[in-house]
């Protein structure tokens, strides 16, 4: 049986009150309010789940050397962060054509062996590793699929509200949704996570013992050794380099504080 209108109309408004007085909480060092609306314990299953895939589909490095240096600052990193509930795991992929790194809920990281260049030392590593578990430690991964939700149910309000209108008129409303919610959300979204890592990871770099002078001149060697054009920051899910190497410096003063204590 078909809902009437005005009948999907409120059950969808009483939808998005009940999520958005259900699903608050706050990032770590930033303060920031987020929309979660999915507990810690789910997120952190769904993790597990999704590192595994990535492990079982990807070459582990086997150099020991690599390993031992990744464990040694990811220890320290894990430590600086100071989640025990976590499972703390820190992966080296073996891929030198791949400057990457990732963190999944629940403390689940790994770094691929093509950003090691660019990391140069165990300072710049303590920074990428830093900024991995500043997403893992924000909870970055339940807040997209917490705004992949609410996407879902504007599209599902819009497609109420748009009902009679002709399927053309429809299929062009409906298209102009996803890119306004793409451009318009989803990826500003996205980008803010970053800096947010970026300013989490800076201040656990130097909790840990790594000088935070250090992390920007990553993104420095990053910067130096990309090749082509780059994608404009606007339709991007990261800030452009040198916006995060501008943040970073303006983050250093207050990381001092904790570097050496």
């Amino acid at each position: 049986m078909k809902l009437p209108y005005m009948k999907k109309h409120y059950f969808l408004t009483v939808a998005l009150l009940f999520i958005l007085l259900n699903g608050c909480a706050t990032a770590p060092v930033t303060g920031r309010s987020q929309l979660i609306l999915m507990s810690e314990q789910q997120e952190m299953a769904l993790g597990l789940q999704a590192y595994n895939e990535v492990l079982s589909q990807n070459k582990v490095s086997q150099d020991p050397k690599i390993n031992a240096m990744v464990k040694r600052v990811g220890s320290r990193i894990a430590a600086a962060a100071d989640k025990p509930g976590y499972n703390w795991e820190f992966t080296v992929i073996a891929a030198d054509d791949t400057a990457n790194a990732f963190a999944l809920p629940g403390g689940k990281v790994a770094i691929y062996t093509g950003i090691l260049p660019y990391t140069k030392d165990e300072a710049g590593l303590a920074f990428v590793l830093a900024h991995e578990v500043g997403h893992a430690l924000a909870r970055h991964g339940g807040e997209r699929m917490s705004e992949q939700l609410l996407i879902q149910l504007g599209q599902q309000g819009l497609n109420i509200a748009i009902a009679n209108k002709s399927p053309e008129a429809v299929e062009a409303i409906n298209l102009g949704y996803g890119i306004a919610s793409t451009v318009g959300l989803a990826l500003p979204f996205s980008r803010m996570q970053e800096y947010e890592a970026d300013n989490i990871g800076i201040i656990i770099m130097a909790k840990a013992g790594y000088d935070p002078r250090k992390a920007p001149e990553f993104f420095e060697r990053m910067m130096k050794g990309s090749s082509g054009g780059s994608t404009p920051e606007f339709l991007s899910t990261h800030p452009a380099d040198e916006n995060r190497i501008r943040r970073l410096r303006s983050l250093i003063p207050e990381a001092m504080q904790y570097y050496n204590k």
